[in-house]
């Protein structure tokens, strides 16, 4: 990147956004709110040990550039509500753009968060070519890298849009059109190297378009062979530029489409061993996305590591009562708490983190409502951290887990695993030592209870 950003940006100066000026800090549990400090964290404390690590290395926390900055408080029936100053139309977009950049580092730096995320249209307009829209993403890059390097503030991830679009309508890797393909992979190359000079620690693939509406104008063969040779040179580019991040997939069963080919993280793991691509890809798990899929947040986090393909997650929620991504900001304890004890058991994070992919609710208008929303996120999942540390710490569950087990890790469990005994083998063995092995309880209710006693 080059060091200074152009002069027309460099030469943008706002006046103040938010209502707080300092940056928020550790107050402790038995923090009240007042007028001088309206918010504070009772419970992230960045550099608190837990598991021998600090909360903030443990956590990652990133702000997405999209839903914070980006969407103006929409929905079917209603028009915009947020009326941000980069969202006025007749603009000039590419100032607005610069605007919503120094707003964005200045939320970053109140909330004291390591990390953000942005997709290439979030931060910056989409131009009359492709050429232009590069030349633009670039342009707010460069105001990036200065904004970084006076913040110490990092990108935890880059991606590029490739379902807003109208040439999008039909997917962009699964387009019945070639050209199509092509664009969307130019698109991607860009916003790779972006990320890659910026020194990003991963690159999202997220298929909102890539899937169908109808089976009777969809040839299913054609759309996964062209998915699979897609994800293909995403990752040969990597290792091209020297890329050291993590590519990955964020899985989502619908919505848009009808249905999605990253259905799950099960369906993701089973299309990347078709394509080889299982060494080379993970997931970037979102919770409200495992909700529409059937699943809990835990499972989608427990499969993927046991699949080895566990590599970031969206911290979000959705309505239960709902059927679709409401993209809410999470705020049920026990359910994130089981979230970070899997993430934790597992080894933790590597170069992926925890993404608040959450949105504020329409009527949330006021600026320092984006502080709130943020703060009370990360004050309950460092409050989780605390309770998956118990969990960890005092070993019943886990202790659980190895006695439901024990058989397999004993002479016949392990003869069995490691191919030691036929079919035949295992019924002669049956046989000659009369087996009738009774069932035993699975103590589900036990174990509920347990994990209440930690929260």
């Amino acid at each position: 990147m080059t060091k200074n950003p152009p002069k027309k940006l460099a030469a943008l100066q706002h006046g103040r956004y938010f209502g707080l000026a300092e940056p928020l800090r550790y107050e402790g549990p038995k923090f009240k709110p007042s007028a001088k400090r309206p918010l504070g964290y009772r419970w992230y404390d960045p550099q608190r040990k837990v598991l021998g690590k600090t909360m903030q290395q443990h956590l990652r926390f990133a702000v997405c550039y999209w839903h914070s900055f980006v969407w103006p408080g929409t929905d079917p029936f209603g028009g915009d509500t947020f009326q941000r100053p980069w969202h006025a139309a007749g603009g000039d977009a590419m100032a607005q753009a610069a605007h919503k950049a120094e707003v964005a580092f200045e939320l970053f730096r109140l909330l004291n968060v390591p990390y953000f995320t942005f997709h290439d249209r979030d931060i910056a307009p989409e131009g009359a070519t492709l050429r232009e829209s590069n030349l633009n993403v670039r342009r707010i890059g460069e105001l990036f890298d200065k904004k970084m390097r006076d913040t110490g503030v990092g990108l935890l991830w880059g991606t590029a849009n490739l379902f807003s679009n109208r040439r999008y309508m039909a997917g962009a890797a699964t387009n019945p059109d070639p050209e199509v393909f092509a664009y969307a992979a130019a698109q991607v190359k860009n916003v790779l190297e972006l990320t890659h000079e910026l020194g990003g620690e991963n690159y999202v693939l997220w298929g909102g378009r890539e899937g169908y509406e109808t089976l009777l104008n969809t040839d299913l063969k054609r759309e996964l062979a062209q998915l699979g040779r897609f994800l293909t040179l995403v990752v040969e580019h990597k290792h091209k530029i020297g890329f050291k991040g993590t590519i990955l997939i964020e899985p989502k069963p619908a919505e848009p489409t009808k249905h999605q080919y990253d259905y799950d993280v099960a369906t993701v793991f089973g299309f990347l061993k078709a394509h080889g691509l299982e060494k080379e890809i993970k997931v970037n798990i979102e919770q409200n996305h495992a909700l529409l899929a059937g699943h809990s947040f835990e499972h989608e986090i427990a499969l993927a590591q046991a699949l080895g393909i566990f590599g970031s997650i969206d911290m979000n929620r959705g309505d239960e009562l709902l059927g679709w991504d409401t993209d809410q900001f999470p705020n049920n304890l026990p359910q994130v708490a089981l979230a970070l004890y899997h993430i934790v058991q597992g080894g933790g994070f590597t170069t992926g983190g925890l993404n608040f992919d959450a949105k504020l609710r329409r009527q949330s208008i006021d600026p320092d409502d984006l502080i709130a929303g943020h703060a009370g996120a990360m004050d309950l999942c460092a409050r989780a951290l605390l309770v998956a540390e118990k969990m960890i710490e005092d070993g019943a569950l886990a202790e659980q887990l190895r006695e439901r087990y024990h058989g397999w890790d004993g002479k016949l469990g392990r003869g069995i695993l490691a191919g030691k005994q036929s079919l035949a083998d295992l019924a002669a063995l049956v046989e000659r030592n009369s087996l009738e092995p009774q069932p035993r309880s699975g103590r589900q209710e036990v174990l509920e209870a347990l994990v209440n006693s930690y929260l």
